[in-house]
């Protein structure tokens, strides 16, 4: 039978209520195909993740799951980091990681998640802080289990992202000319200043 990509993930507040026919299920954590700014600590965030979800997490799944970390590609859950998550899983820009679930008969069969390091911006590259890792996996896994994007700002499910998403495209858009207008107000308040203190020197 063909694989075929899950149900929507837009279809608040699940994508299946069961989405797995088994337990445990098994994770393999790629920790060796690494990108250059992947930090060994996002290992142990992901680790933690999986507790979190263990212990109840949100409080959304009806079922309790149970993990089992495998060193095997042919996992129920595959996670990877890469550099550029844009570039790699075409994603739109802000978003900081990417779940694509598989089903056959209303039953996952495969789950891929995808984190990204870190993102550009002004040039810079600014990488993923432990905390930010952690809410990331959190998030990612709560769709591998059925879960959908919650409307509550305070829920692990919120799609944070795009909000993420569009500060980095105002900046990346706008951040020269952004950059231009706040050093042109600098030299303007020099030169006032300047230019006082010179005429109070001439008085």
């Amino acid at each position: 039978m063909p694989i075929t990509p899950a149900a929507s993930e837009f279809n608040y507040p699940r994508i299946l209520d069961h989405p797995w026919d088994h337990s445990p299920i098994t994770v393999y954590i790629d920790n060796k195909s690494v990108p250059p700014h992947y930090s060994p600590t996002y290992y142990t965030q992901v680790q933690k993740s999986l507790n979190y979800w263990e212990e109840g997490g949100n409080g959304k799944l009806d079922y309790t799951p149970v993990f089992k970390i495998v060193d095997s590609e042919k996992a129920d859950i595959r996670i990877r980091w890469v550099e550029d998550l844009q570039k790699e899983q075409g994603v739109p820009s802000g978003v900081a990681g990417d779940a694509i679930p598989y089903s056959v008969n209303g039953r996952f069969i495969r789950v891929d998640i995808t984190l990204g390091v870190g993102f550009s911006q002004w040039g810079e590259w600014v990488p993923y802080t432990d905390t930010a890792m952690f809410a990331i996996a959190k998030h990612e896994l709560g769709h591998a289990l059925g879960l959908d994007h919650s409307n509550d700002k305070q829920d692990i499910m919120y799609p944070t992202n795009e909000q993420i998403n569009n500060t980095n495209s105002i900046l990346s858009k706008y951040g020269s000319l952004l950059l231009f207008v706040i050093y042109a107000i600098l030299a303007i308040a020099v030169f006032l200043s300047v230019s006082y203190i010179l005429g109070r020197i001439a008085k």
